[in-house]
């Protein structure tokens, strides 16, 4: 789970990718093709944090419509769980995403995320380096 605990939420809606479903509290990106979609170890170029669920039983799963995403932006903080095991030393490091719910501090290729806090070895306080409107991460 990823979720904002530092900042104001800046709630926009975004349109869904056609059969993709969508967990709260993960990270998107664009697809390329005018939808939003999870977040995964090869995204770039984020967008912010999904704020609702939907699953193959809503009408958008199949037909499309908007989500709604906090955007999130250069000082927002968030939470997340960890993949591989969190230290102190971490903290100001940049790192990968294992999905759209778990950061990876066992990966750097992409530098995604900067680590801005230690929580414990499975959590930590987080920066979105790789946003759409300030770092261009290519999505790989």
């Amino acid at each position: 789970m990823i979720k904002r605990v530092s900042g104001c939420p800046n709630i926009e809606r975004w349109p869904v990718a056609t059969s993709q479903a969508y967990v709260n509290n993960s990270l998107l990106y664009a697809n390329g093709s005018g939808a939003v979609i999870p977040a995964d170890s090869t995204s770039g170029n984020h967008i912010g944090i999904c704020k609702e669920e939907l699953t193959s039983s809503d009408a958008r799963y199949t037909t499309g419509g908007k989500i709604h995403v906090d955007v999130m932006d250069d000082n927002d903080i968030f939470e997340a769980d960890v993949y591989g095991t969190l230290t102190t030393a971490m903290v100001g490091n940049f790192y990968d995403l294992t999905d759209a719910d778990t950061v990876n501090v066992g990966a750097t290729s992409k530098k995604v995320v900067l680590c801005v806090g230690y929580i414990s070895a499975t959590k930590g306080l987080f920066k979105l380096n790789s946003r759409a409107t300030a770092y261009d991460v290519a999505t790989s």
